[in-house]
């Protein structure tokens, strides 16, 4: 059931509703955590998400790597960099929890949200996985916001071997 409120109608106000049906809930699973702090998460409810993972571990809920991808979104939409690396590094230290992909993209999105390009590089350059096109778009959109072309020549060249074929890569060097 809040999978359904959550994830077919959570925005500004069905969220009150979603919440409203998680409370009454007399069984809260790992999914039914998940779900809610992903919704608020990706609207804009960051706070929230972050206070009802405390209730989550408080409940004595273990949380997976999904529940850290939604605590991941909602540090990148809040913008709390050390937050964000906090979470991160308790996902493998603290709950043994191998990050995947989508991890590492939160992370790539969170840290030149607060102007820290070098670090975002660094970061993925010690991925375990190549990284993706949506990483490297990220990346180059960033470097485009905060107008560094050095590392934004870097960045292009990345996505150009995962995207060869792209012209629209080429377009995103240039202001527009």
């Amino acid at each position: 059931m809040v999978g359904y409120w959550s994830f077919e109608s959570c925005n500004c106000h069905s969220t009150v509703c979603t919440h409203i049906v998680f409370q009454g809930m007399k069984t809260k699973d790992l999914i039914s955590w998940n779900t809610l702090i992903g919704g608020l998460a990706m609207h804009g409810r960051g706070v929230d998400a972050l206070n009802l993972f405390i209730r989550m571990k408080n409940a004595g809920q273990k949380p997976d790597g999904i529940t850290f991808l939604g605590i991941l979104c909602a540090c990148t939409h809040m913008g709390p960099v050390e937050d964000g690396l906090a979470y991160f590094q308790s996902m493998v230290h603290d709950n043994s929890i191998v990050p995947q992909i989508e991890h590492y993209g939160c992370m790539v999105d969170l840290l030149p949200r607060a102007g820290r390009l070098e670090q975002a590089m660094d970061f993925v350059s010690k991925m375990p996985m190549e990284p993706d096109v949506v990483i490297g778009a990220g990346l180059l959109g960033a470097c485009r916001t905060h107008k560094n072309v050095e590392l934004a020549e870097v960045a292009l060249q990345r996505l150009i071997e995962l995207e060869p074929k792209n012209p629209a890569n080429y377009g995103k060097m240039w202001p527009g």
